[in-house]
């Protein structure tokens, strides 16, 4: 991706040699100008793409992804929903390609739980942060740890800390203290509890992160055996309707599979394709999301 895109602005300076025409480029400082308008997430968004697009552009000197991000970011300023970068869109090694598919679902299913809203500045650099550690990994391919890795999976932690604790609905009245019951010490019950199993496009290959969610599934069917486990398989929008109900049905399958090797009984397990339909990020048709490419279990 980012070759052509050098080449083409290399292109372009030999053409304009002794302008100044790559010393500003209008997006960035449009984005620097902009009144961020919309909710507090987009308007912290725009913040943070604000900063990020003037370091590729001036400390970086990359221009392509300044322009690129400054773009998200204006979108950001003007009160559009803009999403984390899709992983598909670079180029990466299948190990980066595998972590940041999960870390990327990790934090679409914190905006799915309301972390925007809860924490919107905290999402905000949760995205950014993302955006530039798949940026970086693209450019770097044998390196495991940046920056940027390090910032996402702090303020991620963080973020799932905040979402998990942010009451549905708030009380009205405080009830007396002699009236308080203790607060719950046992951990959730397994029917409340919904494992997401994610996948790569076009595929219904198992990556570590898959197993490694499988595994804990199995562990907690052993501790806690259910009537019935349900296994519903999903997809993405990108390819034909039908195409994508086969694919989806196929993951839920090969989920099934796997856990029955890991020991969990035939006979609870219930497998369901839903295809495009039930879309954890909405999207319009022929768009690769890796957040829709799943599976969800849930106890019964």
């Amino acid at each position: 991706m980012k070759t052509l895109r050098n080449l083409i602005l290399m292109v372009g300076m030999v053409t304009l040699a002794g302008c100044n025409a790559f010393t500003s480029f209008s997006e960035v400082q449009a984005l620097n100008n902009a009144e961020a308008v919309g909710s507090p997430f987009t308007q912290a968004l725009a913040g943070e793409y604000r900063e990020f697009s003037n370091t590729e552009l001036k400390g970086m000197l990359d221009y392509p992804d300044a322009l690129h991000f400054a773009r998200k970011g204006l979108a950001a300023a003007s009160g559009e929903m803009v999403m984390p970068e899709p992983v598909s869109d670079w180029n990466l090694s299948e190990k980066h390609l595998q972590e940041l598919s999960a870390a990327r679902g990790r934090l679409v299913v914190a905006y799915d739980l309301g972390a925007r809203e809860v924490a919107p500045a905290l999402a905000a650099r949760a995205q950014a942060k993302f955006d530039c550690w798949i940026e970086f990994q693209e450019e770097n391919w044998e390196e495991d740890n940046s920056e940027c890795k390090t910032a996402f999976l702090d303020a991620m932690n963080q973020l799932e800390s905040m979402v998990q604790r942010a009451p549905t609905e708030p009380e009205t009245v405080m009830p007396p203290v002699e009236q308080m019951a203790a607060a719950p010490t046992e951990p959730m019950a397994p029917e409340d509890a919904v494992y997401l199993v994610f996948f790569d496009w076009d595929s219904s290959e198992l990556g570590s992160g898959a197993l490694n969610v499988l595994d804990a599934v199995a562990e907690e069917v052993g501790k806690n055996p259910p009537q019935q486990l349900n296994i519903v398989g999903h997809a993405d929008t990108s390819g034909a309707s039908d195409y994508n109900d086969r694919l989806a049905f196929k993951r839920a399958t090969v989920v099934r599979d796997a856990l029955i090797s890991r020991g969990v009984a035939e006979g609870i397990l219930s497998i369901e394709g839903r295809g495009e339909n039930e879309l954890l990020v909405p999207t319009p048709d022929e768009i690769r999301e890796p957040a829709n490419r799943r599976a969800n279990i849930s106890f019964q």
